[in-house]
């Protein structure tokens, strides 16, 4: 772990999108990076898939809640995101995302982070949907 990593919780709820992008532009501040165009897209990224999480994930198990964990990462050659949630399996295929119609209210959440991202990765395990989301430096 490196000073530029931060590790949060929130529940999947509405009101942690607002806690997420606090945290992360405190996150941002601690670091001296001069460039607007990676932090937008990072940010953007991360918006979307929180949203995504908190609009989409379900658990079989109601007493435990819904929840995710936001890590927050810096390196010299990357910035990375990852969002664990604690939802059934997601099955997704990024690789066939595309952007939603322009009269459709809902459905550019993944093909907007896709274009923000130099990379962008799920998987399911442990009983965990894991989102990568990485921007080259």
């Amino acid at each position: 772990m490196t000073d530029h990593d931060l590790t949060f919780d929130v529940p999947a709820v509405a009101e942690s999108l607002d806690v997420v992008q606090d945290r992360f532009g405190a996150w941002w501040d601690t670091m001296a990076i001069d460039d607007a165009r990676l932090r937008f897209s990072l940010e953007t990224a991360l918006a979307e898939i929180a949203a995504n999480i908190v609009e989409h994930t379900r658990r079989t198990d109601a007493e435990a809640g819904r929840g995710y964990t936001v890590e927050l990462c810096a390196t010299d050659r990357e910035l990375v995101a990852v969002l664990t949630d604690n939802g059934r399996p997601t099955d997704v295929d990024l690789s066939a995302v595309t952007m939603a119609d322009p009269d459709e209210e809902s459905g550019r959440g993944l093909a907007l982070a896709i274009a923000a991202l130099d990379r962008l990765e799920h998987e399911h395990t442990g009983g965990h949907n894991i989102w990568t989301l990485a921007c080259n430096r």
